[in-house]
């Protein structure tokens, strides 16, 4: 696949981009038949991509194996209807193995999570990107957060790089996103994507629309769809009245909940897909389990979200 499919497919979002998390069964195991239901009933809901083994898919906790076969699985449940994209990272030598397992599997793009523990500078992160770029077919998003951050010019280096498709911004810092955007695009191709990757993306995603920039995740797709494709509509239409209603309702308590504990952003997730009634396991260590207050807080919240919408109706 060349990158320029992608990049039509992922321009125009029809709603949500969807990062599923990756069931376990009871003996700590990958179970690929929930796997497949989470991520169908994910496309059937209405997202518009797959992000398979990447943050909140615990990419970190999969074994090369594992993950290759969470992607195939990703690519099954999907049938074509939209496109997936899988996880990619540690250092270079892996990041290349992982996109040729991706391939082999049958994603449709990368997502190029930073190198493990190093501190590199500006020209060693590029060439990172690059050799893994040069190293598949598959169209690549890079990913800035923690140890990968870049300067406007290297995001121009990276954005002329054959096989770079796209910047995901996971750092929050919207002055640097705003220099990286202008320095793009009065330098680079005019076709680059940019993605606001933060947790729970929803609670600034009013801010990253300002500068231009209308891809985000959705890690509450992953539990309340509904709520997710509600706010995707009104940030696409305009409905500030009701993305004010959500965000005030639902998404400001969620990011308050979810920074209650370490690790939250993927293990509260996961809690909130198991208390909509799909058993996915819990979190591999050295994540760790919500208490069960905490749990209780965030059913008491999806009923109240649920609540915001029947008012909005």
């Amino acid at each position: 696949m060349s990158p320029a499919p992608l990049a039509a497919r992922l321009s125009i979002p029809s709603g949500p981009l969807f990062f599923p998390v990756t069931a376990y069964g009871p003996d700590g195991s990958v179970a690929l038949d929930v796997y497949r239901a989470h991520v169908r009933a994910g496309v059937e809901a209405g997202a518009a991509a797959v992000f398979a083994c990447c943050g909140t898919g615990e990419f970190h906790a999969l074994t090369p194996e594992e993950f290759q076969a969470c992607v195939r699985a990703a690519v099954e449940a999907a049938e074509g209807r939209v496109p997936v994209v899988a996880g990619a990272g540690y250092g270079t030598a892996l990041a290349r193995r992982y996109a040729g397992l991706a391939e082999e599997a049958g994603a449709d793009g990368l997502l190029a999570m930073p190198p493990y523990l190093v501190l590199a500078g500006q020209e060693g992160l590029l060439r990172h990107y690059r050799e893994l770029a040069a190293s598949t077919s598959l169209p690549t998003i890079v990913y800035q957060r923690d140890n990968a951050v870049f300067t406007p010019r290297t995001v121009v280096e990276l954005a002329r790089t054959d096989g770079v498709i796209g910047f995901k911004d996971g750092l929050g810092d919207l002055d640097l996103m705003q220099r990286i955007v202008s320095t793009v695009r009065t330098e680079g191709p005019d076709d680059f994507l940019y993605f606001n990757g933060l947790p729970t993306a929803e609670q600034t995603q009013l801010a990253y629309r300002g500068i231009g920039i209308s891809l985000y995740s959705s890690a509450v797709f992953c539990f309340v769809p509904e709520i997710a494709l509600a706010f995707h509509r009104a940030l696409g239409t305009g409905d500030d009245t009701t993305a004010h209603r959500l965000l005030d309702g639902f998404y400001r308590p969620f990011v308050e909940l979810r920074a209650q504990g370490r690790g939250y952003a993927v293990s509260l997730v996961k809690a909130g897909v198991r208390l909509r009634g799909l058993d996915v396991g819990e979190v591999r260590p050295p994540l760790h389990e919500p208490s069960e207050d905490h749990v209780k807080q965030l059913a008491g919240l999806i009923d109240h979200g649920y609540e915001l919408l029947r008012e909005g109706a």
